[in-house]
């Protein structure tokens, strides 16, 4: 048995550039941070079952890999020319579907063992654009390009994205006082609901595709001034002024609700008021593409009042560190090599 971890992901600026319908024409720029919560893909080969067999929010048992309905492992599993005598389960510290990449998690993340299994090592830029191929290639999902990268290399990085589609990689160093002083700062609370991204982003995306879309201007201005936020707010995080970056965040969340109606929510738009009048808030958004999920706060002082004040609003608090890697296998245990996991509650499921 293989089993990787991968970590979701926050987008911290330049979210929504990262499309192919935004980039081709502009160029995309993603800043984002790799979180200390985790997708987790278990990979089994049987000696004598030839069936597949996957096990996720729901479970599938097929003769062959064609037969499969998740679209992600059938073709990762194709990519890689297994055809049947295959078992896949995945867990995930955070529900799917809440603005935190996890699609792309589990896909990285089987890519990530998939490789492992086969003895064929790559390079963390080359599992990304693997996971692009599939998702954007061969699914023609209407996603980005950042969810599969954040996958891969974690931590704080940027991702410079040509016109043509080539993702440059650079990581972000800051010493551990500044980290801390950044994600104490930055609260995550969870909406309760969940939604489908690519309904959210299709707004975005049939208007940038279309010369004579009537909501076109809109949708590029507040893109273009989303992805020159995104070069402000890498400035103040390096500079370590956090509470500049926290007063971006608002100017980027009035850029980003103007990019589709589904993006906000009714009672977070009162909830984001209040809490900004209140508890000293300087900024927020909804994570992801919007809709639901998860809410973001920047709060440089009363966090506990903040807290508190949420927790009787019924949303509570997601308490995380940063995680500097991406994908990685932490056990094979047919090779005996592991990296941190205890095999008896790993076997005893």
């Amino acid at each position: 048995m293989i089993i990787s971890r991968t970590p979701f992901r926050v987008t911290l600026g330049g979210g929504g550039t990262d499309l192919p319908s935004f980039y081709e024409k502009h160029g995309g720029f993603i800043f984002a941070m790799g979180l200390d919560k985790y997708m987790y893909v278990f990979l089994n080969r049987p000696f004598v079952d030839r069936k597949v067999r996957l096990h996720y929010t729901k479970s599938e048992t097929v003769d062959r890999v064609d037969g499969l309905k998740h679209e992600l492992a059938r073709e990762a599993l194709k990519l890689h020319g297994i055809e049947c005598a295959i078992e896949i389960s995945s867990l995930a510290d955070l529900p799917a579907s809440t603005g935190l990449g996890s699609s792309s998690c589990y896909l990285v993340g089987l890519l990530t063992a998939l490789h492992n299994y086969r003895h064929t090592y790559l390079s963390l830029q080359e599992l990304a654009e693997e996971a692009c191929h599939i998702e954007l290639n061969i699914l023609r999902k209407g996603i980005g390009k950042q969810d599969q990268y954040m996958a891969a290399f974690g931590g704080l990085t940027v991702l410079e994205i040509a016109k043509d589609g080539k993702v440059g990689v650079r990581q972000l160093g800051l010493g551990a006082g500044a980290i801390a002083e950044l994600v104490a700062n930055s609260h995550l609370y969870f909406l309760g609901k969940t939604r489908d991204a690519q309904e959210v982003l299709s707004d975005q995306d049939k208007a940038m595709k279309k010369e004579d879309a009537t909501d076109r201007k809109q949708v590029e201005e507040s893109l273009c001034n989303i992805k020159e936020l995104g070069y402000r707010i890498l400035e103040a995080i390096e500079n370590e002024n956090f509470d500049d970056y926290g007063l971006m965040m608002d100017e980027h969340w009035q850029n980003k609700k103007r990019l589709s109606n589904k993006i906000s929510l009714t009672e977070v738009d009162e909830l984001y008021d209040y809490v900004k009048k209140e508890f000293g808030v300087l900024g927020g958004k909804i994570v992801g593409a919007g809709g639901g999920g998860f809410l973001m706060l920047y709060c440089p002082k009363e966090h506990k009042k903040l807290a508190n004040y949420m927790a009787t609003r019924g949303y509570q608090r997601l308490h995380y560190n940063l995680e500097f890697e991406g994908s990685k296998v932490v056990a094979n245990l047919h090779t005996s090599q592991n990296i941190g996991i205890d095999h008896s509650y790993v076997l005893a499921d």
